[in-house]
C-alpha cells in the first residue's frame, strides 16, 4: 500500500461549489477563495430548492459547455445555450435556464478536473473520439462511437484499473449503466433509476476492465452500432478517492466506513431497489448530513439523519432502507475534502 496520499490538496482536482442564481445571462460562478484554482472538465449541477423539481444537469469539456445530459432521465444529449456557457479558469459560467440559474434559488455544483479536451485513444478496438485522462486524480472522460460488437474495447488512459464507470448514449435515448468494482464485471446498476443490481453480459461483456481498456457488450446503452457515447471513469487514488461497499446493520448506529480522508462528496446505492443518494460537505455544513440529492430523481432533502462525514471516513446514522438495512450491501463513491494524513505523514487540514 502506498504511504499516505499523493494529493495533499484535493481542491485542485475536485470541488463542491454552492451558488445562488440571479436569473440573468452570463452569471459567473467563481470557486471559493480557500480552494486552489481549477478549470473544471466535468460539472454536475443541481437546483437545491426543495420545491424546484429541476433535473440534474451534467456537462463536460469533451462534449462542450452547452451540451447537457440529465442523470434522472434517459434523454439524449441536447444543445442548450441557456445552461452552461463556459468552463472558466477558476469556475464556470451559467446562463438563464431555470435548471442552472433561477433568480434567488440555490444550487450545488460538483466539479472534477480531467485533462482538458483530450485527444483520441487508439488502445482499444474502438478508437475514442477523445479521452481526457488525469492520472494524478484518477479521472477520465471518454467520448466514442459504438460498433455493436461484443467484446469491443475502449482506452481510458488512467494507467490503473477503473473502479467506477458510467457511460451514457448521447445520440439516442438510453439508460445510464454503472460499473462498480464491488459488483464486478457481470453486474450493473443504472444511475437513472432505483432498480436493484442486475446480472447481464451485454454491458461489460463479463470482462473486467484493465489498466488500459474497458470492455463493452452489445446493448445500445453502451455500444450500439454508430451511436455516440460519453463515459465517466474513475479509479481509487489513496487519500483522495475511494470506491467500495459496506454491509448494513439495521440500526441508527450504522457502520463506520474508513476512506482515509474527510469526504467532500459521497454517493451511495443499495444493491436492492432504492434511490441513489448524494451528500456533500457544503450543503447543511454540519453533521449529521440530512441534505441530499438523488441522481435518479429531482428529489431533495428529507428529515432522515443520513450520515456523518468524518476526518477519515463516514458513519451511517439511520436505519432507512436506502442506507442501512441489516445484511444488505451498499456501494459508495467518495471524493476528499482533505486527506486524513498528508504526504508528509502529518494530519491533513480538514477545513
Amino acid at each position: 500500500m502506498a504511504a499516505y496520499t499523493t494529493i495533499d490538496d484535493p481542491s485542485a482536482y475536485f470541488k463542491v461549489q454552492l451558488y445562488t442564481g440571479n436569473g440573468s445571462a452570463n452569471h459567473a460562478i467563481t470557486f471559493d477563495d480557500t480552494d486552489t484554482d481549477m478549470q473544471p472538465d466535468f460539472v454536475w449541477i443541481k437546483n437545491t430548492e426543495a420545491l424546484a423539481g429541476d433535473s440534474h444537469c451534467l456537462f463536460d469539456a469533451l462534449r462542450g459547455a452547452t451540451e447537457v445530459i440529465h442523470s434522472d432521465t434517459t434523454a439524449a444529449e441536447a444543445t442548450d445555450a441557456d445552461t452552461l456557457d463556459s468552463f472558466a479558469s477558476d469556475g464556470f459560467q451559467v446562463d438563464a435556464d431555470v435548471k442552472v440559474n433561477t433568480n434567488a434559488e440555490d444550487y450545488v455544483a460538483w466539479c472534477w478536473k480531467a485533462n482538458g479536451t483530450g485527444s483520441s485513444n487508439t488502445s482499444g478496438t474502438i478508437n475514442t473520439t477523445a479521452t481526457s485522462a488525469n492520472t494524478t486524480a484518477g479521472f477520465s472522460i471518454i467520448t466514442y462511437t459504438g460498433n455493436g460488437t461484443a467484446g469491443a474495447t475502449i482506452g481510458h488512459g488512467l494507467g490503473a484499473v477503473p473502479n467506477l464507470i458510467i457511460p451514457k448514449t448521447l445520440s439516442h435515448t438510453g439508460s445510464w449503466p454503472v460499473f462498480h468494482t464491488s459488483h464486478g464485471e457481470t453486474k450493473f446498476l443504472e444511475l437513472n433509476n432505483n432498480g436493484a443490481v442486475q446480472t447481464g453480459t451485454t454491458r461489460w461483456n463479463d470482462t473486467a476492465p484493465t489498466s488500459t481498456l474497458i470492455s463493452l457488450g452489445t446493448t445500445n446503452n453502451v455500444n450500439g452500432d454508430s451511436r455516440t457515447y460519453v463515459a465517466y471513469v474513475w479509479t481509487d487514488i489513496q487519500g483522495f478517492s475511494k470506491f467500495g461497499s459496506y454491509v448494513g446493520n439495521g440500526n441508527d448506529e450504522g457502520p463506520f466506513v474508513y476512506t482515509g480522508f474527510r469526504p467532500a462528496f459521497l454517493m451511495r446505492k443499495t444493491a436492492g431497489e432504492d434511490y441513489w443518494h448524494i451528500v456533500d460537505n457544503k450543503r447543511l455544513g454540519y453533521n449529521p448530513r440530512q441534505a441530499y440529492a438523488v441522481p435518479n430523481d429531482t428529489v431533495l432533502n428529507d428529515a432522515l439523519t443520513r450520515v456523518d462525514l468524518l476526518s477519515n471516513g463516514f458513519k451511517v446514522r439511520d436505519d432507512d432502507s436506502a442506507d442501512n438495512t441489516n445484511g444488505t450491501t451498499y456501494i459508495y463513491a467518495a471524493f476528499a475534502e482533505a486527506p486524513f494524513v498528508n504526504s508528509e505523514g502529518v494530519p491533513g487540514n480538514a477545513r
